[in-house]
Parts: C-alpha cells; sequence; structure tokens
C-alpha cells in the first residue's frame, strides 16, 4: 500500500499537497484532532462513501449469515456421507426417524411376514402381532383360525386357539354388540384398530426375545342405537417371540393398560364419520 492510501499522503484525502510537509503517524486508534476534515470520506448515509472499517464490519456479517444459512441447510440434509451410529442413524439424530434394515421382505395372509433376523427385526414383528391381536377379525372365528397359526409358533396353536375361543364366546361377541360370528348388526360397524406408537425389547437373543409395544386405538360399535360407542384406549402389549422356521413368531402374549396421556377437549365425531373412517382408510405394517 503507498503512503497515499492510508489517508496520509497527498491527493484526496491527504493533508495536503506539499511534499516536503512533515508527516506525523499516530498510534492506531488515536485521532489528530489538528488534522482537517477529509474530502469525500463522509459517513454512508450522509452522501459520502462508506469508510473502510464499516466496509469490513458489513462484509464481515453477510459472511456470518452465509455460514449460518449453510449451517443449518445441512442439519436437513439426508444424504450425504457423514458418519453414522451404529443403529444406521446420524450422531444427535431424532429417535423417531428410520432405522436399520427393511423391516419385512412381505405378508401372509395379510399380516406381515419375512422379519429380520435381529432386534429391530423381533420388535417389527411384535408391533405387528399386536396390531392382528387386537383387531375386528380376531373376534370372527373363520378370521381368528387363520390369524393364530400365521403368528404363534406350531407347538403353541392349539392351546392359544382353544383359549381365544372361549374367550370370544357368544356371550362375550353379544356385549359387544356382535353376533356368534362377530358380526355387527344392520347399520352398525364394530371398530377394533390399534396403533402401535413404540416398541422396546426387553430381552434379546439370536433364539427367543421379549418386547414390549406401547399402542393407542379406537374400540367399540358405531351407530345410532350403539350401547358401546367407539372410544380411545391406550394399553401396553407385552409378546414373547421365538426364531422359528427363518422368522420371528410369537410364543405368547400379555396386555396390561397405560401408559395413558390426558385426554384432549377435542369434539367428538358422529357415529357415522367413525363408520366411514373405518371403511375409507387402510391400515399400515409397522417397522421400528
Amino acid at each position: 500500500m503507498s503512503l497515499g492510501d492510508d489517508g496520509y499522503g497527498g491527493g484526496q484525502g491527504g493533508y495536503g499537497d506539499d511534499s516536503h510537509m512533515t508527516r506525523t503517524r499516530l498510534p492506531e486508534g488515536e485521532v489528530d484532532p489538528y488534522a482537517p476534515t477529509r474530502r469525500g470520506g463522509g459517513r454512508s448515509g450522509r452522501g459520502g462513501r462508506p469508510s473502510n472499517r464499516n466496509l469490513v464490519a458489513v462484509v464481515g456479517v453477510v459472511v456470518l449469515l452465509i455460514a449460518a444459512i449453510a449451517f443449518a441447510n445441512r442439519g436437513g440434509d439426508s444424504g450425504g456421507d457423514a458418519p453414522s451410529g451404529t443403529d444406521g442413524r446420524r450422531p444427535g439424530g431424532s429417535p423417531t426417524a428410520p432405522t436399520g434394515v427393511k423391516p419385512v421382505d412381505g405378508k401372509t395372509g395379510g399380516i406381515a411376514s419375512g422379519f429380520a433376523h435381529s432386534e429391530q427385526g423381533a420388535q417389527s414383528a411384535a408391533a405387528n402381532f399386536a396390531v392382528a391381536l387386537v383387531s375386528a377379525d380376531i373376534l370372527k372365528p373363520d378370521r381368528r383360525h387363520a390369524i393364530v397359526p400365521q403368528i404363534f409358533v406350531a407347538d403353541k396353536v392349539p392351546e392359544l386357539q382353544s383359549k381365544l375361543d372361549n374367550a370370544y364366546s357368544k356371550d362375550f361377541l353379544a356385549k359387544l354388540g356382535l353376533n356368534e360370528k362377530g358380526e355387527s348388526a344392520k347399520g352398525m360397524t364394530y371398530v377394533s384398530r390399534t396403533v402401535p406408537v413404540g416398541t422396546k425389547a426387553t430381552e434379546y437373543s439370536e433364539a427367543a426375545s421379549s418386547v414390549e409395544v406401547w399402542c393407542t386405538g379406537a374400540f367399540g360399535t358405531a351407530g345410532t342405537s350403539s350401547t358401546n360407542p367407539v372410544a380411545n384406549d391406550w394399553f401396553t402389549m407385552t409378546i414373547k417371540l421365538r426364531w422359528a422356521d427363518g422368522d420371528w413368531k410369537a410364543e405368547s402374549f400379555s396386555q396390561k393398560d397405560g401408559p395413558a396421556p390426558v385426554n384432549s377437549d377435542r369434539m367428538a365425531s358422529n357415529a357415522d364419520e367413525i363408520a366411514k373412517a373405518v371403511e375409507q382408510y387402510g391400515g399400515f405394517t409397522y417397522a421400528r
């Protein structure tokens, strides 16, 4: 940089044009009280050019903003080669993000099958079994006799089939407004939809596993004359699993209430809306 560039030399911005003038450099930050006002060097907004120091400050702010935007956008990038954790998630990733291997290869009779031989596969199996075991179909004898062999290990099928047949007796079905075939009366729709909220493997080995499935759902009979209106419920199912014939199968299951959140003050839908929703919206295959 020439002496004329720092504001002390001759020409525009200098003290004068006399080349024999004695020049004194002051310590940085101090101002010569006797120096004349610079020409054309007023502050921005007063008709002059911005000073070098202001310009540097503006450029610095812009660079920081660009860096902040780039960092924020990086957080939403689903690709890239950032290091991953052992469960397939980026470090610090959301626990609700999809994880691990593909959970299921297909379905048998409408129920998911072909689960991965892993802890995640066991949790996926338990979630899907919970949906089937608390469905409207399980109350229908014909469907129940098809569902149980698909879910349970072969040596447990006869015992569990008998227990479920006794539990869902004609008298029990009548209390729900259903006939002995598990069908609702004309103009009525029985609803039993289960939604897994989360799963937790409490025990795991390659041969066996125990998984808790936290669930919510809608249960009851939709209809203008129903004495068992559709209501919401929260419960936890514990399903014991065994690896058999190349897939996870259930050995037993149990159920307990909760954990349940506080009920909201949302207005309940009428019976017709609930019945149409059950007919129009299908279910899902669940995975961990």
